[in-house]
């Protein structure tokens, strides 16, 4: 059977179609053999999001992006549609999420699934979230540290203004004195050290002797710890003895004692009573002097001629002997 021209026409027409059909699909990342679902998400930015790119879970690839529009037409969102062919259960509160694979910033959606017990339904719109990529990140860390840098590079600057205005030629030259001074400073303490050296050197036996005796003496007290310890409770016991004297009462017999003293003086300077004639009366006085006198007298006269008062002799004495003899002045 003969088939005619225009049919073959039409069945190569219809074959190149097909085929154009698929190729568009698979340049579009449409796979029409294979059995399919249809997500979307919505997203204010898609940081560089290409149709075609996979959809990945966990980082096993499940599918491909085959659309990527406006929202609507007075929206400026960017509605993405996503094809799943695998059969792998995606719950309803799913994350789509932008993320970068590299550093050139190539983009990809994953897949966050969600712990909700209901599956998404074929054309759902699922939740959306954007990754910041590497860049992004690396610029949200390093513009504090950028921020840092500018503060202190602007107050270096200021710094730097403040001691140029400061350090003047006379400031720099009052520095320069205070270094010399200091150098100076450095030199007598190096030279002071050095005598302390030679004075502790020459004088290390004595020193030596010095500690040995405080050993000694730290030894020694260590040794008497005990008396040391009987005689501060004695001391603390004469000074309990002394705070319990009452020395109001003996301060106040002691005044009363003087007081009667200077009574007995004041007696004794004005010529009262005995004493004080005795004191201030000359004729008194010479008159006891005189009778001290002849007393002395009197005793002497009798150690050199006891006969003249006590006689046991047959004989009595001559009246010249007897007669009494004034003794000389000595």
């Amino acid at each position: 059977m003969k088939i005619s021209r225009e049919i073959r026409l039409g069945i190569f027409g219809t074959v190149v179609i097909v085929f154009f059909i698929i190729g568009i699909n698979f340049l579009k990342g449409k796979d029409i053999f294979h059995k399919h679902r249809t997500y979307y998400a919505v997203f204010k930015a898609i940081s560089g999001l290409q149709e075609a790119a996979p959809i990945s879970i966990n980082g096993l690839n499940i599918g491909k992006i085959t659309g990527i529009r406006f929202e609507s037409k007075v929206s400026s969102r960017i509605l993405v549609e996503l094809t799943v062919y695998n059969p792998i259960f995606i719950p309803s509160n799913s994350v789509a999420r932008i993320y970068s694979t590299d550093i050139l910033g190539t983009k990809n959606i994953e897949l966050a699934l969600g712990s909700s017990p209901l599956p998404a339904q074929n054309g759902d719109t699922l939740l959306s979230d954007v990754q910041m990529s590497l860049t992004e990140e690396v610029n949200k860390q390093v513009a504090p540290i950028k921020k840092k840098a500018e503060d202190l590079i602007s107050s270096l600057d200021t710094m730097v203004t403040v001691l140029q205005s400061v350090f003047n030629s006379e400031t720099r030259r009052n520095l320069n004195e205070s270094f010399q001074r200091i150098r100076s400073t450095f030199t007598n303490l190096e030279s002071t050290s050095f005598n302390i050296d030679t004075l502790v050197y020459g004088q290390r036996k004595r020193m030596e002797r010095i500690f040995f005796n405080i050993e000694s003496v730290t030894e020694t007290l260590r040794e008497n710890e005990k008396n040391i310890t009987n005689v501060m409770s004695n001391f603390s016991s004469i000074s309990d003895t002394i705070a319990k004297i009452n020395f109001t009462n003996t301060i106040s017999n002691l005044d009363k004692v003087l007081n009667e003293v200077a009574s007995v003086t004041n007696k004794i300077n004005t010529g009262q009573g005995s004493l004080g004639l005795l004191v201030n009366d000359d004729k008194l006085y010479n008159n006891l002097d005189k009778s001290a006198f002849e007393l002395k007298a009197l005793i002497q006269d009798m150690k050199l001629n006891p006969y003249r008062y006590v006689n046991f002799s047959v004989f009595p004495p001559g009246n010249k002997r007897m007669q009494y003899k004034e003794p000389e002045a000595k």
